[in-house]
């Protein structure tokens, strides 16, 4: 991968009922290049709206893969990994940092009705969550586009096992999480 190769992290932080959103631009370099934020509802069904918003405010074509923090960030408001491709035209690789036996069953005891169906139906769309090593770490990798998932993380995570940048898009939601907050 070239150094100069771009990415868009989208991390979470939530307070109440609203989750910031923030979209991190990080070249392979490690090198922070843009940002974007937005927001979704905690419990809501707006995630992949609000994650195709991040990648479209920053208008950049040089984007060349987009990395989600999880599947279900804001409780529950499980992210369509196919639709994010679509709207985007890029890969999109959703990376989680543990082991699970997934999520049907949260959901399934945390909601009830259509506000259940909705959500089991869109996870169930989504891509297996593949175990992907990271510099003696494993992450859980879904993509969507990618003919190479795993040597695309490797190549975001130069240490560690959390690709660069959902590493930055982390800590800038939590900054402006935090800046909304003393407001």
């Amino acid at each position: 991968m070239k150094s100069g190769t771009r990415a868009l992290g989208v991390a979470e932080s939530y307070r109440g009922n609203a989750s910031t959103l923030a979209g991190a631009v990080v070249r392979a370099s490690r090198v922070a290049d843009g940002f974007s934020f937005t927001s979704c509802t905690v419990g809501g069904l707006d995630s992949t709206a609000a994650v195709v918003e991040c990648y479209q405010r920053l208008d950049r074509e040089d984007v060349r893969y987009v990395f989600v923090s999880g599947i279900a960030p804001a409780w529950f408001n499980v992210v369509d990994l196919h639709a994010v491709h679509e709207a985007v035209s890029r890969p999109v690789l959703s990376v989680s940092f543990e082991a699970s036996e997934g999520l049907e069953a949260a959901i399934e005891r945390e909601f009830s009705g259509e506000e259940r169906d909705e959500r089991l139906a869109v996870y169930e769309r989504q891509p297996d969550r593949r175990p992907v090593d990271v510099n003696g770490e494993r992450v859980f990798v879904r993509s969507v586009g990618c003919e190479n998932p795993a040597e695309v993380v490797r190549a975001f995570a130069p240490e560690g096992g959390r690709p660069e940048p959902l590493r930055v898009a982390r800590l800038a939601a939590r900054a402006a999480d935090r800046m909304e907050a003393a407001d």
